[in-house]
Parts: C-alpha cells; sequence; structure tokens
C-alpha cells in the first residue's frame, strides 16, 4: 500500500469487504513501543446493529479494526470482514 497521510483519512467512511458500511473513522491508534499502528478507530454506522460486528468495541462503543485487516482506501476505507 503506497503512503497516505493521515489528515486525508480523517472522517472517511469505513466499509466491510461485504460491502456493509460500518462507519466513520475517528481515530488510529499505536504501539508506543514499536511504533506500528494498531487499529483503526471507527464511530459506529448508526444504522448497523452492534451485534452484526465481530469486532472488538471500546467503552465509548466504537468499533477497533486492527490495521491489518484494511485491504484497500480509496472513497472508502474497505476491511475484511
Amino acid at each position: 500500500m503506497s503512503d497516505i497521510l493521515a489528515e486525508n483519512l480523517s472522517g472517511k467512511s469505513v466499509m466491510g469487504s461485504d460491502g456493509t458500511e460500518l462507519g466513520m473513522l475517528y481515530n488510529i491508534t499505536m504501539d508506543l513501543n514499536s511504533g506500528k499502528l494498531r487499529d483503526l478507530v471507527v464511530d459506529p454506522d448508526e444504522q448497523l446493529p452492534a451485534h452484526t460486528v465481530e469486532f472488538d468495541s471500546n467503552d465509548a462503543g466504537q468499533f477497533l479494526v486492527p490495521v491489518s485487516r484494511v485491504q484497500a482506501v480509496k472513497d472508502y476505507i474497505v476491511v475484511q470482514r
């Protein structure tokens, strides 16, 4: 994957590889020791039933999508489901 500036990802829609719109990118977490990106923090789509999503969530109800699941970044961030 080519380099992408974080400012270009802010507020981008996140979609599952099955076409399900998961929500909007809120933030990205990083491992401070290694510098590797860890998770996409996604504000869930209000229409999406939370029980249909297999990703972990934080205390605020946001999905934590491992960066390793990102398949493409174009108009949407596409993640493997």
